[in-house]
């Protein structure tokens, strides 16, 4: 299959695909972190949704007139349920509700420009939260310990909701049983290592909205089939 993974640096999910023979490639207005420029599409990700004539990192040209996947990742800042605290008059300016407002609009569309990207299955992630009201629930809530390996298994055994909105693809079957875990799971030197413990400071943004990778296998192996 030829896929987009729209909206990711990072190229977990991409890298995923690409394990199992497909023709994937990440697309973002940042370069990649996942180490395969080659796999890489820098810049706006509304055209690529298309399809179309586009250049990786290593300035290979490429053609797809169809996507047979898009999975898309949109900023979630201005769509989650914080939102709807900063859009009530009471404990905030009305000038900045307005500008709020806006930056909501503009999410909301772009996350409906995602959702009816140019194939004939696509994936958007977001939390259950303004998109929830305005558009319509999600079809599939997973929770990255539903892939973990154990619960020993530090970069999946967590709890953190994650959102799909699905077109023409089946929800994700959790792959284990394991127990929910507790809020604070692991312990290093008497310090928590649990997941929201260890992305704080300037990247914190970045790092938690890098896919599990437990979430990203059960993509590519379920919806790659």
């Amino acid at each position: 299959m030829k896929v987009l993974i729209a909206c990711e640096e990072s190229q977990r999910v991409c890298m995923e695909f690409r394990r199992i023979g497909h023709e994937a490639y990440s697309c973002d207005v940042q370069e990649c972190s996942g180490g395969h420029p080659e796999w890489h599409i820098q810049g706006d990700v509304l055209p690529m949704l298309q399809g179309g004539q586009f250049e990786t990192m290593d300035k290979i040209k490429h053609y797809v007139e169809k996507w047979d996947l898009v999975i898309a990742h949109p900023p979630c800042t201005y769509l989650s349920a914080v939102t709807t605290r900063h859009l009530s008059l009471k404990c905030t300016p009305p000038e900045k509700v307005v500008d709020r407002l806006w930056k909501v609009a503009k999410s909301a569309v772009f996350f409906m420009q995602c959702y009816y990207a140019n194939a004939d299955k696509v994936a958007v992630e977001n939390p259950a939260g303004f998109m929830a009201r305005l558009y319509r629930k999600p079809d599939c809530i997973v929770h990255p310990y539903f892939f973990a390996t154990s619960q020993n298994d530090l970069e999946n055994y967590h709890k953190k909701r994650t959102c799909f909105w699905l077109r023409g693809l089946p929800p994700l079957e959790r792959t284990s049983c394991l127990p929910e875990p507790n809020p604070i799971r692991y312990t290093k030197n008497g310090k928590p290592l649990n997941f929201e413990e260890n992305v704080s400071g300037k990247n914190r943004s970045k790092v938690r909205s890098k896919t599990f990778p437990g979430i990203a296998r059960a993509m590519a192996e379920q919806w790659g089939r």
